[in-house]
């Protein structure tokens, strides 16, 4: 494909949805699809390409989703098939694509599939998960730790066998080893592709398959008590083999089999060797985009995010395409971690840099801390391993659309609370003030579409001043310099040229930034 016409979603830029804190239409405080549907104006106002919808199947939600009970229809807390079918025509009169969150390692314990194969040990479907006679002294197969704290093996009374959950013990883990399961769970995806969506995120991809024989995981020496539990052992071999690649092909394959550029986008957190893995081959490619979380995992300092930038795109195969997030529903918002002064660099930052990014829902307006009493906890990682700092809640809370009741997302309570300067910061109050971070993200999201070099162009790290970040973003006879001051005082930066945008609202200064500014210079 000619560099002149590359794929939607290298061009593009994704918007993720949390469906349950977008917006709620039928007054139960909890958002759904209809919700969505009367919002899609503000998406497409954005700029954004692609909205991710995380997950909108049935579920008895104790994951909040990501527990499964059926791939092919839609949870009624959201609405229904048809109310689906209404959203995704909406979003495509738009212009926008819209692409399903995919869980393939795990279903929920209420699948049909589990109830029949934890029945008896001779069900049909007992192969279709992943069940083991206890150890020697009774106790679990070997020492794997589910990912929300505890023993990964559940105790199963009734056919005296543990069954293993990567997860929630009411999320088993499905056996990818057996061709039953391969067939169903790509028939799924069929299921929603010849319904016309644009392709999937597929979630924690890289917990597919785990190794022959399920041996036990090297112990972390580095592990200490105030970190997850799950970080006691090294993911070894419950995570990562070679057989989940061959599946991320086949995978890959279905949806090159569409028209459209279906696009699919793997969770993989691995180094950058092992990351990298996941897009195949030229010859039997994989996933499109491997999920690039390291904005968000390393330290907000220029010299550690430049050697970071510059190692992810070493890391890189020829064919493989970069992306970027800075937010998702289960990170701690970026204005939270790094200010709201800082927050407005990300957005730079995030918009520049070569490769695909990914927007969460609220970090356009800048939500930043949001604290949950501990009586409106919902998050499952949270009440199993209170005091560390791991709940996802504080990322999960409704969009503030303006500052009627309840913040114009519902006509009650919202299922979490709002955050708490919601009368202040919401969108309705960020629409056309020239400063606001939303104003911001419009003006960034409009110059990457008008710029080539910004959405396709080659890039190149420059030397700078401690404590900026500097890049070049180049097409053609385009060229577009990002200078990122990630200080809370001025730098000198001899510079010159054309400003195309600052993020503060205020007059630049050649030569130097101000602090806490990003500038983009033609």
């Amino acid at each position: 494909m000619p560099v002149s016409d590359p794929p939607w979603w290298q061009r593009g830029v994704v918007y993720q949805i949390y469906p349950r804190s977008f917006q709620d239409s039928d007054g139960d405080g909890v958002g759904d699809l209809a919700g969505i549907e009367t919002r899609l104006d503000h998406v497409a106002a954005l700029g954004v390409d692609a909205i991710w919808l995380s997950p909108v199947f049935p579920s008895p939600m104790a994951d909040f989703g990501y527990d499964v009970s059926d791939y092919c229809g839609i949870a009624p807390l959201f609405g229904d098939l048809a109310a689906f079918d209404r959203l995704l025509a909406a979003v495509h009169a738009r212009g926008l694509k819209l692409l399903l969150d995919f869980v393939p390692n795990h279903s929920s314990d209420r699948h049909p599939w589990f109830v029949e194969s934890r029945a008896a040990r001779d069900s049909a479907k007992r192969d279709w998960y992943i069940w083991r006679d206890p150890a020697p002294d009774g106790g679990p197969p070997n020492n794997w730790i589910s990912d929300f704290g505890g023993s990964a093996w559940e105790w199963d009374a009734a056919t005296k066998q543990y069954y293993l959950h990567a997860f929630l013990p009411s999320q088993p883990d499905l056996n990818w080893r057996n061709p039953e399961v391969k067939r169903a769970m790509l028939d799924a995806m069929r299921f929603w592709l010849d319904r016309g969506v644009d392709g999937f995120r597929i979630d924690v991809l890289w917990h597919i398959v785990k190794a022959e024989g399920l041996p036990d995981n090297p112990v972390n020496p580095d592990w200490t008590p105030d970190r997850n539990e799950r970080d006691r052992v090294i993911q070894l071999h419950s995570t990562d083999q070679p057989e989940a690649h061959a599946i991320a092909a086949e995978m890959r394959a279905l949806a090159d089999g569409y028209p459209g550029e279906r696009v699919l986008i793997g969770e993989i957190f691995l180094p950058n060797d092992r990351h990298a893995s996941w897009y195949g081959t030229p010859e039997r490619p994989q996933v499109h985009l491997p999920f690039n979380f390291q904005l968000i995992e390393n330290r907000w300092d220029a010299g550690v995010l430049r050697g970071m930038i510059a190692e992810y795109e070493a890391s890189l195969p020829a064919w493989g395409w970069p992306n970027w997030v800075i937010g998702s529903h289960d990170a701690p918002r970026i204005a939270a971690r790094i200010g709201e002064a800082q927050a407005r660099v990300a957005a730079m930052l995030l918009l520049t840099l070569r490769g695909t990014p990914t927007l969460y829902q609220g970090d356009e307006i800048g939500i930043g801390r949001v604290d949950i009493p501990p009586d409106r906890v919902r998050d499952p990682q949270e009440l199993r391993q209170p005091g560390k700092g791991i709940g996802r809640d504080r990322s999960r809370t409704p969009m503030p659309w303006d500052d009627g009741d309840f913040a114009g997302f519902s006509t009650v309570e919202p299922w979490l609370p709002l955050n708490p300067d919601w009368r202040a910061r919401n969108v309705a109050a960020q629409t056309g003030d020239p400063a606001s971070m939303l104003t911001l993200y419009r003006r960034l999201l409009a110059l990457r579409r008008r710029h080539l070099a910004l959405q396709i162009g080659d890039f190149a790290l420059l030397d700078a001043q401690p404590g900026v970040l500097a890049y070049e973003r180049t097409h053609g006879d385009e060229r577009i310099r990002v200078l990122l001051n990630l200080t809370d005082h001025a730098v000198t930066v001899p510079w010159s040229g054309t400003v195309l945008l600052s993020t503060l609202d205020g007059p630049t200064e050649p030569g130097m930034l101000h602090a806490d500014e990003g500038l983009m210079i033609a």
